[in-house]
């Protein structure tokens, strides 16, 4: 199964924010290098969609979401159709109960 990664405003948002505070922290280039391997890391969806385990803190949701994993952050997604749709990238550092937002 083929399918295309769309990545939702939400995530979107995390990886502005995820640049932001590394830029000011660890400088442009080592911000954008974070960003780029974690969008990188979605690369795998395209051909292999179910890659990712399911998302333990998540299972009672309508949607099956599961998870990849780059560094310190979860890359959250459903699938739906043929796209992998990615819905939030997850500091892991986090308290985990954050992730009950979505």
């Amino acid at each position: 199964m083929e399918v295309s990664v769309f990545w939702t405003d939400s995530a979107r948002s995390d990886l502005k924010d995820i640049f932001g505070f590394y830029k000011e922290v660890a400088g442009v280039n080592s911000a954008r290098k974070l960003v780029l391997r974690i969008i990188d890391r979605t690369i795998q969806l395209e051909n292999n969609p179910l890659s990712g385990p399911r998302e333990p803190l998540l299972t009672k949701r309508e949607k099956d979401y599961r998870y990849l994993i780059e560094g310190n952050y979860k890359i959250i997604y459903w699938i739906e159709y043929n796209y992998a749709k990615i819905a939030t990238v997850f500091d892991c550092r986090q308290d985990p109960s954050k992730l009950q937002k979505i």
